[in-house]
This record gives structure tokens, sequence and C-alpha cells, in this order.
């Protein structure tokens, strides 16, 4: 059965560039992006996780912790992280798991038999503290992930969670939200005391809460 959002993110036990991971151990009360690639010392990979490495702060700002997979083995991922550091100007020091038997790509459901049946495609989950999948983004081998794109649903998934709104397409952090359908016209000032703009009775817009 493959995973869908929802979903109990599966535990598992791998090696990894940093060592044995317990996936579960490892995410602690945090938010995670786990994210797959290839194969070692491939182009678009190195950029990724350069990017990924580039952009330390602003995963740990948002309690988010970063954990990548390929299927070669540790000593390859160690020998490549010195690639990416080297050619990317950066210092990866998040894990990038060993699958080399493919039983966490398989747990995932990163091999896509019609792509390619030995290599994973770029899946990305953002899974939330409580283990639940809240995002699941694929891309072909072919194309590098916007990280970017990732930044910006981690902070939609991180607003929604707390407080009764959507985000609207294209937001930003900072920008006005969607006041959600169940949320009673009368009930949006003592809930929502900036203030709202009634588009339509069920196209309700807000400042963001949290700002």
């Amino acid at each position: 059965m493959s995973l869908r959002l929802g979903d109990i993110a599966p535990n598992f036990k791998a090696k990894s560039s940093q060592g044995e991971i317990d996936f579960y151990d490892f995410l602690g009360d945090s938010w995670a992006v786990l994210f797959s690639h290839p194969a070692d010392y491939t182009p678009v990979c190195t950029t990724e996780l350069g990017k990924t490495a580039s952009l330390k702060e602003e995963f740990a700002k948002r309690n988010v912790k970063v954990i990548a997979l390929s299927v070669d083995d540790e000593e390859s991922h160690k020998g490549w992280i010195k690639d990416i550091n080297e050619t990317q100007n950066v210092e990866v020091t998040f894990p990038i798991l060993a699958d080399e038997n493919r039983e966490v790509s398989e747990l995932y459901g990163m091999i896509h038999p019609n792509a390619s049946e030995t290599a994973t495609v770029r899946s990305l989950f953002i899974i939330a503290p409580d283990k639940k999948i809240k995002l699941m983004i694929t891309y072909p081998a072919s194309t590098g992930r916007n990280f970017q794109e990732i930044l910006r649903v981690i902070d939609s998934l991180q607003l929604t969670a707390n407080y009764s709104v959507a985000t609207p397409a294209d937001w930003k952090e900072g920008e006005d939200v969607v006041i959600v359908p169940a949320i009673k016209t009368e009930d949006i000032p003592a809930k929502f005391p900036k203030g709202y703009t009634a588009i339509k009775p069920y196209l309700r817009m807000t400042p963001q809460p949290n700002k």
C-alpha cells in the first residue's frame, strides 16, 4: 500500500553518513524533510544537497531536521559529501542514509519501476512532530527541486496547524491568508482581531494571524 497524506511515516533503522539512525529517535519532536536521490556523485543531487546545506539556518528556525537518502553505501556518501562541500561552498551537516538494500526506498515508495527499476526518483516527504506525513512531492531524476517552495510549504503547514486558516495560491510568509469555511462569519471578529475582508461569502481574507 502506497503512503498517503495523513499516514504515519514508517519508522526504520538504517546506516548513514553519520552512523546508524533510528528515524523516530532522530526526529524527536521536530518536523522533518526526508528526501531521496538517485545515486551518489550525480550532478543534480550535488547541487540539491549543497542548496539544502546552505539553508541550514532556515530549516533550524522552523524546527525542521533534514535527512537525505541514496542507494549507495556510507563510505561513498562520505566521499561525495567532500565533493559537495568543495563544489557548492557549504558544509553538509545532515545525514545521508545508505540504502543499499533499498529497504527504506521500498518502504516509502521511492522507486518507480517505469522510471527506473533500480534508482530512486526524487521523492520528498515533510513529516510533522506527530509523525504524520503532511506533504509528498515527487520529481523525475532529471529535475532538481525548488527549495524555496519547500520552505514556503513548511511555513504554510506550521501556520495552518495552529490557526483556522489556509494559504492561497503563491502565498508567502507575511501575506494575507484565507479563513477556513468552518469558521462562521459571526465568529470571525473574536478569532481574527486584525479584521477580515469578505470577497465572497466563502472567500474571506485576513492578515496572517501570527505576525
